[in-house]
């Protein structure tokens, strides 16, 4: 099977791209925008709508192929790759990669993946984050085509793994409608809630931790009411280093509140995502070791998520070798190519660190779409449900794809190896 045609088509994600050195400098809320001038570089609005660029291969047996460059929320921050305008980027798609992928025979998705991750841009540099994603996603999306196979399928013989017909853990996010969006997620029975965006420390926080104490206790509760006694969720809270904020760092005081806050949320489960930032990757890793080790002295049972300085495969690795965390969020936007999170969920697996392939509410569709069959592969412990900060969309997305996924193995499965492939014609 040979690529005939390379095309690129924009598009929307499902969340914003957003200044962040700019809110954090004090723009200030007005509904869902803001008013205040752009700080970081390539941007025209401090909020301004997320864009995604659909990679499209026309193969030569009919077939088309296609996923979707997207890159995370807050674009441009945190030595992240600048703002990903669909403009300025379907040029280097329709051109520069198209000039290196016409005529190509797909072949292996690993062995591609790596190639074209490591492409130079036509200035020498590495290409775009959101490029590399969305081009290994089609890569992936080729590869299945041309056997026929599901894209699960794929990944799971290219890697040596064993595939497993049952669902991942899903982890569904509420954005700042933290109540009702909460609601929504127990209604749906999501595995893992509710994130929170617990990103102030005044509004959302507490000054001592109380609003977030007084949240979770709600949480808990709430599950109960709307749940009964089987529904069970972790509960999966980002704090955005305001712990670290809050109690100056210091970290017997936030164990101890950790601590209490892992009682509040009992029988229930608790992660707490990014409970301090430290400025550097390095005194971020250091950091979360000496709380870890303090949580786990204590027997609290609260699991701390590392995200912040967590952004590339190497940076995972380095988090995971230090037993920084009980687990790692794999940001699929930041790795660039997919093969990359998936080899990050391997090597924290490997070495017995929790996994959490996440991504960003700036995602798309597709990007999710394709993030499940790299779930289904390598089973990390639990994934987002993206696009999107409003349950519902997302949950959707991710939940049936897996679903549809599942039955299509079961019945595979059921009839043997050598059974009839009606999948990806």
């Amino acid at each position: 099977m040979i690529i005939e045609q390379v095309l690129a088509a924009p598009g929307l994600t499902g969340f914003f791209f957003d200044d962040q050195l700019a809110i954090k400098m004090g723009a200030e809320e007005d509904g869902a925008a803001y008013r205040g001038c752009p700080q970081t570089a390539g941007f025209s609005e401090v909020r301004q709508r997320g864009e995604s660029l659909s990679i499209i291969f026309l193969l030569s047996g009919g077939e088309i192929a296609f996923g979707d460059c997207a890159a995370v929320q807050y674009s441009g921050a945190g030595g992240r790759d600048p703002l990903f305008l669909a403009e300025k980027f379907a040029p280097v798609v329709e051109e520069y990669l198209a000039a290196r992928l016409t005529g190509r025979e797909i072949g292996s998705f690993r062995e591609m993946a790596a190639e074209f991750d490591s492409l130079p841009d036509p200035e020498g540099r590495r290409l775009h984050t959101a490029l590399r994603y969305g081009l290994t996603q089609v890569l992936l999306h080729a590869v299945a085509l041309k056997n026929r196979k599901l894209m699960c399928e794929v990944l799971a013989e290219e890697y040596g793994l064993p595939l497993i017909p049952e669902p991942v853990p899903i982890f569904t996010q509420t954005g700042d409608e933290r109540y009702t969006n909460a609601d929504k997620a127990m209604i749906k029975r999501a595995d893992v809630l509710p994130h929170g965006l617990i990103n102030n420390v005044q509004s959302k926080l507490g000054t001592r931790g109380e609003k977030l104490m007084e949240y979770v206790k709600w949480l808990r509760k709430r599950v109960a009411e709307l749940g009964g006694e089987s529904y069970r969720p972790v509960l999966h809270v980002d704090v955005y280093g305001t712990l670290g904020l809050a109690f100056d760092n210091d970290l017997d005081k936030i164990s101890t509140y950790l601590g209490r806050l892992g009682a509040a949320a009992a029988p229930l489960r608790l992660r707490l995502e990014g409970p301090v930032d430290m400025g550097s990757k390095e005194r971020q890793i250091e950091t979360l070791v000496k709380l870890k080790e303090k949580l786990d002295a204590q027997g609290s049972g609260v699991e701390i998520v590392a995200d912040e300085w967590c952004n590339t495969l190497e940076d995972v690795r380095d988090f995971v070798d230090a037993g920084a965390a009980h687990m790692i969020q794999v940001k699929t936007p930041d790795l660039g190519g997919l093969h990359n999170s998936i080899e990050a969920i391997l090597y924290a697996k490997e070495r017995g660190v929790g996994a959490y392939l996440g991504g960003s509410c700036n995602e798309t569709d597709r990007s999710a779409q394709l993030c499940v069959h790299a779930a289904l592969a390598v089973r990390p412990d639990q994934m987002l449900a993206k696009p999107g900060m409003g349950v519902d969309e997302g949950m959707m997305i991710v939940f049936n794809e897996m679903q549809r996924a599942l039955r299509i193995l079961k019945l595979k499965q059921k009839a043997g190896v050598g059974a009839r492939s009606w999948i990806n014609r």
